[in-house]
C-alpha cells in the first residue's frame, strides 16, 4: 500500500493527513497532524450486514494515550482505564456529524477509533479527530457521503479564531465547536458569554469557511487513492407491499395523528395500527415465498415510514402538532422550588410531558472534581449531573451507569448554566448539580437548565442572572419549511434538526444543534434562533413567576464559610506535623478547614457553634501572650521546689512558680497540683529572653491582714552571686537558672 500525505498552512500551523502508513489491515486509517499533536483514526465495518435491525450499527471510540503528553495515569492502575468524561464527550462529535453521511440501508456494524499519540499543548487533538475519521472514513470502501470536517471557533478581543489554543480559550467569549460538509453545517456544540443571535449566526458563517479548507486538504487525499467503494444491496420494500399497507391504514393514521395529543394515548394507538398492518401484510402476503420471513419486518418498516409522513404533512400543510399546537406554541410550565427538605436548594421543573427534579448541594474545597488528562490536572468546582432513568420513558432497561447521551446533556446542561455563575471571590462553594428526569417526552436537557436555574436560586447561590432553554425543531420538504418550538420526541425522532438554545434574557450562553439534512439555509438558521430567543424568553417569565433572584440566606443544612487571617509564618503551627494539628481541629470542631498560601483560612461548617469552636482553636494556635492576660492553662510538668509549668496556649509553656501558687506557703507542690489538671493563670511577666512568668496566686483574693512583701532590692553590682549563678533562689532553679539548662531553652 502507498503512503500518501497532503498539508496545508492552517491558522499557521502544518495541517496533515497521512494514508497507507499505519494500520494498514483497517478500512481506512489517517493519521492526522497539527503542530505536534498527532492522531491515529482507523475506520473499520464488518462484511455481513446485521440482520432484522434498521438502524445503523456504528461505534465510535475517541482515546486519550497519556503517554502522549509525557504523564502517567495516576491512581494504583498505571494505564489507561475506563473513557474520561472528555473522550465521551469527544466521541459524541465525531459520531454527531458522521452518522448522518452513511447510507440510509448500510446496517453493517462499523467502528470508528480515534487515538492521541502525541499532544501539543495549544492543539487540542479532539477536531483533529473528527477530521481523522471523516478521511479515514472517505478513503475506505465504506460508503461514506463526505467529508465532513470540524473546527472550534473563538473570539478574542471581536476577532474569530479557529482551533484557538487552551490560553486563549480563557480569554474568549465564543467557545463553539461547529462541523459541516462544504454545503451545509451538520452539528453545533458550544457555549458562550451572552452571544447575540447575530454573532451566534456571525460565527457559524466564519467557522463554515475553515471547514470548507479542511474539505478540500481530504479531497485531496482522496485523489491520491484508488479505491472502490462496497456495493450496497437494495433492500427496499417492494411498492406493491406498501401500497397494500397503505390503503388498509391510510384512514386509521389520519385519525391517530389529528386526535391523540399526548404521549401514552400515542403509544396505545400507534400500537393498535401497527397491529392493523402486520395483520393486512400477513393476510396479503403470508403465503408468497418472496416474503418468506420478511413480512413483519417489512410490515413494521411501512408503518413508521408511513406514520412519520403523516406527522410531517399535517404539520406541514395544517401548522398542527402532534399535541394541538402551533408551530411556535410552547407547551404548559409549572415550575415549583423547596420540595426536599434536607438538600440545600431544589427544584421541579415540569414542561408538557417532560419533567426535572433538581437538587443543589453545596460543599468546600474538598469537594471539588479533579480532572486529569492531557493537559495539566485542573479542579472544577461547578458541575452538573444528568440522570435518566428508564422510567421517565415507561420503559425498563439498564439503571445505575451513565450512558453517553447521559453525559453529553449533563454537559450542556451545566455549560449553559456555568456561564452566569458567581464568581469565586463572592462566593466561595462547590456547586453540585443533580437534575433527576423524571418524566421524557422532548428536551429534558433543557429542562435540566431551568430546573437547575431554579434549584440554584432556591439554594442562595448569587447567580447573576436566570437561565432558560429551548430545543426547536425543523421540517423541511422542498419548499415547505416548518420550524417547531419546543419539540416532542417524536418531532425529534421525525424531524429534520434537534437545535438546543439556552441562555438569559441577554444573550445565548450555550447550544447544541445536529441537523439530518444538507442545504439548511442561513436564513431558515436566523429564523430559528430568532423563534428559540422568543421560547427561551417566554419560559424565562414563567420561571420568574416562581423565583426571580436567589434567596438571602442558605439552607439551615448548607456549610456556611468564615474567613480569618493569620500570619504566614505561623501557617505551620496550625497544619502540625504531618498534618496533625490541622486534623484535630477538623475532628474537634466538625468543620472544614483550607489554608492558602498567604495565611488565608476559609472554615466551612454547618453550624454557628462549629465554625466558633474551629476558629477558636486556629487563633489560640497563632495568638502571642499577652502580659495582664488570664489563660486556663494545663500543668505538663511538676518540679518540687520549683514550681510547675503550664501550658497556656498550644505548644507554649509558662513557669508557674511556687511561690505564685497560693499566699500559703507551698511545701510541695505536688501536694497542690497534679500533672494534667486544668489551672486558671495570670501571665505576669515575659522575661527579656522570651520566657513567660505565671501566676495562680494573682487570682486569688488575699486572706485578711496579708501585706504583700516588699520588693527585693536589686544586687550591687559586682555582687559574686551574680557572676556565679549563686543565691538560694538560683540553687532551687527557678526560671531564670536552672530552667535554661532544659532541652530546647524557651518553655
Amino acid at each position: 500500500m502507498a503512503v500518501h500525505s497532503v498539508s496545508i498552512d492552517f491558522e499557521g500551523k502544518k495541517y496533515t493527513l497521512e494514508s497507507g502508513k499505519l494500520a494498514k489491515f483497517s478500512n481506512g486509517a489517517v493519521m492526522v497532524s497539527c503542530g505536534d499533536t498527532m492522531v491515529l483514526v482507523t475506520a473499520v465495518a464488518s462484511e455481513k450486514a446485521k440482520e432484522d435491525i434498521d438502524f445503523l450499527p456504528l461505534q465510535v471510540e475517541y482515546r486519550e494515550k497519556l503517554s502522549a503528553a509525557g504523564k502517567f495515569p495516576g491512581g494504583f492502575i498505571k494505564r489507561e482505564t475506563r473513557p474520561s468524561e472528555k473522550e465521551i464527550l469527544t466521541s459524541r462529535l465525531i459520531d454527531r456529524p458522521c452518522r448522518p453521511m452513511f447510507p440510509k440501508n448500510w446496517y453493517y456494524e462499523t467502528q470508528i477509533i480515534a487515538q492521541v499519540f502525541s499532544a501539543e499543548p495549544d492543539v487540542d487533538p479532539s477536531n483533529l479527530a473528527a477530521v481523522g475519521a471523516s478521511a479515514a472514513l472517505l478513503i475506505s470502501d465504506i460508503p461514506f457521503n463526505g467529508p465532513i470536517s470540524e473546527v472550534r471557533v473563538g473570539r478574542l478581543e471581536g476577532n474569530f479564531i479557529a482551533n484557538p489554543s487552551t490560553a486563549q480559550l480563557e480569554l474568549c467569549d465564543i467557545d463553539i465547536t461547529i462541523a459541516g460538509t462544504d454545503t451545509s453545517i451538520v452539528m453545533v456544540e458550544g457555549e458562550s458569554n451572552e452571544i447575540s443571535e447575530e454573532d451566534f449566526l456571525a460565527a457559524l458563517e466564519y467557522g463554515h469557511e475553515k471547514i470548507k479548507e479542511l474539505n478540500d486538504l481530504q479531497k485531496q487525499l482522496l485523489a491520491l487513492t484508488s479505491q472502490v467503494k462496497r456495493q450496497i444491496v437494495d433492500n427496499s420494500i417492494p411498492e406493491e407491499f406498501i401500497a397494500c399497507i397503505k390503503e388498509a391504514i391510510s384512514a386509521d393514521l389520519k385519525d391517530y395523528v389529528y386526535t391523540t395529543t399526548t404521549k401514552n394515548e400515542r403509544g396505545e394507538h400507534r400500537q393498535r395500527i401497527s397491529d392493523k398492518a402486520l395483520e393486512t401484510a400477513t393476510a396479503s402476503f403470508g403465503e408468497n415465498e418472496e416474503y418468506a420471513g420478511k413480512v413483519s419486518k417489512y410490515a413494521g418498516k411501512v408503518f413508521s415510514k408511513l406514520e412519520k409522513q403523516a406527522m410531517r404533512n399535517m404539520i406541514l400543510d395544517d401548522n398542527k402538532r402532534l399535541d394541538g399546537r402551533t408551530t411556535v406554541d410552547i407547551r404548559p410550565i409549572s415550575c415549583e422550588t423547596g420540595l426536599l427538605p434536607r438538600v440545600h436548594g431544589s427544584s421541579l421543573f415540569t414542561r408538557g410531558e417532560t419533567q426535572a427534579l433538581v437538587s443543589i448541594t453545596l460543599g468546600t474545597s474538598r469537594d471539588e472534581q479533579m480532572v486529569d488528562g492531557l493537559l495539566p490536572s485542573f479542579s472544577n468546582n461547578f458541575y452538573l449531573n444528568y440522570n435518566f432513568p428508564p422510567f421517565s420513558v415507561g420503559e425498563t432497561g439498564r439503571f445505575g451507569m451513565q450512558s453517553r447521551r447521559e453525559i453529553g446533556h449533563g454537559n450542556l446542561a451545566e455549560r449553559s448554566l456555568k456561564k452566569v455563575r458567581p464568581d469565586d471571590e463572592v462566593f466561595p462553594y462547590t456547586i453540585r448539580i443533580i437534575s433527576d428526569i423524571l418524566e421524557s417526552n422532548g428536551s429534558s436537557s433543557m429542562a435540566s437548565v431551568c430546573g437547575g436555574s431554579l434549584a440554584l436560586f432556591h439554594a442562595g447561590v448569587p447567580m447573576k442572572k436566570a437561565v432558560s432553554g429551548i430545543a426547536m425543531g425543523l421540517i423541511m420538504e422542498g419548499d415547505r419549511v416548518a420550524i417547531l418550538s419546543d419539540i416532542l420526541g417524536d418531532e425529534d425522532f421525525l424531524g429534520d434538526m434537534d437545535f438546543k438554545v439556552a441562555g438569559s434574557a441577554d444573550g445565548i450562553t450555550a447550544c447544541q444543534m445536529d441537523i439530518k439534512i444538507e442545504g439548511l439555509s442561513m436564513d431558515t438558521m436566523k429564523k430559528a434562533l430568532y423563534q428559540a430567543r422568543d421560547g427561551r424568553l417566554h419560559i424565562l417569565e414563567v420561571m420568574n413567576k416562581t423565583m426571580d433572584k436567589p434567596n438571602e440566606e442558605l439552607s439551615q443544612y448548607a456549610p456556611r464559610f468564615s474567613k480569618i487571617q493569620i500570619p504566614q509564618d505561623t501557617i505551620g503551627a496550625v497544619i502540625g506535623t504531618g498534618g496533625e494539628t490541622i486534623r484535630s481541629i477538623v475532628k474537634e470542631s466538625g468543620a472544614d478547614i483550607n489554608i492558602e498560601d498567604d495565611g488565608t483560612i476559609i472554615i466551612a461548617a454547618t453550624s454557628q457553634e462549629s465554625s466558633d469552636l474551629a476558629i477558636k482553636l486556629i487563633k489560640a494556635l497563632t495568638r502571642k501572650p499577652q502580659v495582664g492576660e488570664i489563660y486556663t492553662g494545663t500543668i505538663k510538668e511538676i518540679r518540687e521546689g520549683l514550681g510547675a509549668f503550664v501550658e497556656i496556649l498550644p505548644k507554649t509553656q509558662g513557669l508557674l512558680h511556687i511561690s505564685a501558687i497560693s499566699y500559703d506557703r507551698t511545701e510541695n507542690v505536688a501536694d497542690v497540683l497534679t500533672v494534667g489538671e486544668k489551672v486558671e493563670v495570670k501571665l505576669i511577666e515575659v522575661t527579656s529572653d522570651g520566657k513567660y512568668r505565671l501566676s495562680r496566686k494573682a487570682l486569688m483574693t488575699p486572706p485578711e491582714g496579708y501585706v504583700e512583701p516588699a520588693p527585693r532590692p536589686p544586687r550591687p553590682d559586682g555582687d559574686r552571686r551574680d557572676s556565679r549563678g549563686g543565691g538560694r533562689d538560683d540553687r532551687r532553679g527557678n526560671d531564670r537558672g536552672r530552667d535554661d539548662r532544659r532541652p530546647g531553652g524557651n518553655r
